[in-house]
C-alpha cells in the first residue's frame, strides 16, 4: 500500500475531466494537479517543444512525491509517452491506448472518427494505435484546433461551439462514423454540443473514463493503492492565472477548487 498522492497533468483545465474520473473510481486517493496554463495549447507545438513541456510537467510532480503520473494531455501522450517511460522510473500513464481499447469495444461498422489537436492528429497515435487492435477499422482523424479555447474561455454551451462543432464534424458525419473518440481532454466538456452535431446513433468514447480504470489497475497490479479512508485532498497548480482555473475548474469538478497556487515551470 502506498498513501502518495496520484499526480495528473494537463496543457490546462481539460484534464480535470480525467481527475473527475479517477476521484470516482479511486475515492480515497490524494490527487495533485498541474495545468500548464501559460502554455496552452500544447497541440499546436512542435514535437520537441511538447516533449520539454511534458518532461517539465513531469518533474514537478515528482518534486510534490507523488507515486504515479497520468498524462492526461492528448498531445503530450501521443508525443512524449514513450520518452518519459524511458526517462522516468515512476509507473506512468497516457490516454491513448485506453481509449484506442474503448473505442474497437464499442464500433460496430469499423468506421470511428477521431478528433484532437492538429499535433495528435498528425502523430497519427490514436489512429494507429486503433487500427493495431483491429486492422479493418477505417479510421478519420480531424483536427479541431479551436475547441481548446472555446472550453477554456467557458463558451462550450454558446452558438460559438455549435456552429465550430458543425463544420468540423461535417466530413466524420460524410462517412457515416458510428463511434467518435474525444481525442482531447477538453472535449468531454463538449460532449452535449459534439452529439447534437453528430446524433444520437455515433457512440462518444471519452478516454477520460477509460484512462481512470486503467490507473486503477496499475496502481493495484503494483500494490499502490491507498490503504486510508480519509477524505481525500487535492491540490491544484498552474503556471498562469489561477483564478481563471479555479472559475471554470471548478464548473468541471462541480465543486468548489480550494487549494491553487502559481509554480513557475519553467525554471524546471
Amino acid at each position: 500500500m502506498d498513501n502518495r498522492p496520484i499526480g495528473i497533468f494537463d496543457s490546462g483545465i481539460g484534464g480535470l475531466t480525467v481527475l473527475k474520473e479517477i476521484a470516482e473510481q479511486l475515492p480515497h486517493e490524494d490527487i495533485i494537479y498541474f495545468g500548464d496554463t501559460a502554455r496552452i495549447p500544447y497541440g499546436t507545438k512542435s514535437r520537441e517543444t511538447i516533449i520539454k513541456y511534458a518532461f517539465q510537467c513531469i518533474k514537478f510532480l515528482l518534486s510534490k512525491n507523488v507515486k504515479a503520473i497520468v498524462i492526461a494531455c492528448n498531445t503530450a501522450s501521443a508525443l512524449a509517452y514513450e520518452e518519459a517511460l524511458q526517462a522516468f522510473d515512476v509507473p506512468i500513464l497516457g490516454v491513448i491506448q485506453p481509449g484506442a481499447k474503448a473505442t474497437i469495444n464499442k464500433t460496430k461498422n469499423n468506421k470511428i472518427g477521431v478528433i484532437g489537436t492538429t499535433a495528435t492528429i498528425n502523430s497519427d497515435a490514436y489512429q494507429s494505435s486503433i487500427r493495431s487492435l483491429n486492422k479493418s477499422a477505417e479510421v478519420i482523424g480531424i483536427a479541431c484546433p479551436l475547441f481548446v479555447q472555446i472550453v477554456e474561455d467557458g463558451w462550450e454551451d454558446t452558438d460559438v461551439a455549435l456552429i465550430t462543432a458543425e463544420k468540423y464534424l461535417m466530413e466524420l458525419k460524410e462517412h457515416n462514423v458510428d463511434t467518435l473518440v474525444l481525442g482531447c481532454t477538453h472535449y468531454p466538456i463538449l460532449r452535449y454540443t459534439l452529439s447534437k452535431v453528430m446524433g444520437e446513433k455515433v457512440s462518444l468514447v471519452n478516454p477520460a473514463f477509460e484512462t481512470a480504470k486503467e490507473i486503477k489497475n496499475l496502481l493495484k497490479q503494483k500494490d499502490l493503492l491507498t490503504d486510508t479512508t480519509d477524505k481525500p485532498i487535492y491540490n491544484y497548480y498552474v503556471s498562469d492565472d489561477p483564478e481563471k482555473f479555479r472559475r471554470i475548474g471548478g464548473n468541471i469538478m462541480n465543486k468548489n477548487i480550494v487549494s491553487i497556487e502559481k509554480v513557475d515551470i519553467e525554471t524546471l
